[in-house]
């Protein structure tokens, strides 16, 4: 016969799983590794979704409730949540099932370590399934709910029509469109392109980056718009590219201007607000690395990528081509003698031929471009 489940012991053993960080880190990581779109939400808010899930059964096995008659505002409230920070119903479920899976995993192999019988845990894990189910369900309605709220402000429409400037421009789109976000189809734009953040602070850089109007939104997984104005700065841990106020015509141009120097300035672990012109030269010599390998070969084939000393010339260089082919600034910066920066370059040039290091010497124009891009592209694969 079945025993009835020792409600107290297998109330303890799931509290306790709740409380166990190791525990809750676990389910959280599952439900981050099967949801990419869970796995863009901050490490707390998931935390917050799982503790929901390994405590929503607790009431049901210690009172025995009937999973209709309880209150799931909290799920609700969380589904609704998601659905504000453009989370997919599909996306969510799959980090809740997925975090659901491997909290059933942690009980069984938790209980038959504390020696729970499998009678228990299995009346147990029937009880606050039926919980789970109920709560998902309560999940997914909040979620709906928010949708149709959100669907009523235009939210889509105006995430549809962000998406069409950037990527096609405004040719067809009706002026009576434009106006009811506020664009005009002769005003001029900043685009904005940012390494999208997580759901929770895209609400917060929206009202920022938005408080003079404008469209800001998810495109292609990055955080982008269109802003009358420039704004005065970004989080200091975001990285924000911004293209001088150009038509509307122009935006597609600038947008793939903005996602070209945003890998520049992620390559370089920039972070802030950045203008796109003052990355121009590095994103254009970016966008030939065929030409830069060329150049590497041409002008550095001698340097052993392996060889430290060599990549302490190369760095040496590149740093005096950085602070206007100065010892003195170049030494200053890199908390060395001048004359050891001298001897660097010498041994550079006897070892590459280049670049000219003589007392008051100057590489032109073009062999700056030239050298500085090799040693850039050389030093960037080593």
């Amino acid at each position: 016969m079945t025993r009835t489940p020792d409600a107290p012991t297998f109330g303890a053993l799931l509290r306790g799983l709740a409380a166990d960080t190791a525990a809750v880190d676990e389910v959280a990581g599952a439900a981050r590794a099967n949801s990419p779109e869970v796995a863009r939400l901050p490490v707390g808010e998931v935390r917050r979704q799982v503790v929901l899930l390994l405590t929503s059964g607790l009431g049901a096995l210690e009172r025995h409730e009937d999973p209709g008659g309880r209150d799931f505002t909290e799920a609700r409230r969380l589904g609704a949540d998601r659905a504000a920070q453009g989370i997919s119903v599909a996306g969510l479920l799959r980090g809740v099932q997925a975090g659901r899976d491997r909290a059933v995993e942690l009980v069984v192999r938790h209980g038959r370590t504390a020696g729970v019988p499998d009678e228990v845990l299995l009346e147990g894990l029937l009880t606050i399934g039926r919980y789970a189910a109920a709560v998902e369900r309560a999940v997914v309605d909040g979620h709906r709910a928010a949708e149709r709220e959100l669907a009523g402000t235009g939210a889509a429409a105006r995430a549809r029509l962000l998406r069409r400037l950037l990527l096609d421009g405004p040719a067809g789109a009706p002026p009576a469109e434009l106006a009811r976000f506020g664009l005009r189809p002769d005003g001029r734009y900043h685009c904005l392109v940012a390494a999208h953040p997580d759901p929770v602070r895209a609400h917060t850089l929206h009202r920022q980056f938005t408080r003079h109007g404008g469209l800001l939104g998810a495109v292609e997984d990055r955080l982008a718009g269109l802003l009358p104005r420039l704004p005065g700065s970004a989080p200091a841990d975001l990285l924000a590219l911004v293209a001088p106020a150009q038509p509307l015509e122009r935006v597609p141009t600038m947008y793939a201007l903005c996602l070209a120097a945003l890998r520049t300035a992620a390559h370089r672990r920039l972070r802030g607000l950045r203008r796109v012109t003052d990355l121009a030269g590095e994103t254009a010599l970016a966008a030939q690395p065929a030409l830069a390998e060329l150049l590497r070969g041409a002008l550095l084939g001698a340097l052993d990528p392996a060889d430290e000393f060599h990549r302490e010339l190369a760095a040496t260089a590149l740093s005096w081509l950085d602070h206007g082919q100065r010892l003195d600034q170049t030494a200053a910066a890199l908390h060395v003698h001048p004359n050891t920066v001298r001897y660097r370059l010498r041994r550079l040039r006897e070892v590459t031929g280049g670049p000219p290091v003589e007392e008051g010497a100057r590489c032109t124009v073009p062999e700056t471009v030239h050298w500085w891009w090799a040693l850039r592209s050389w030093l960037d694969g080593c």
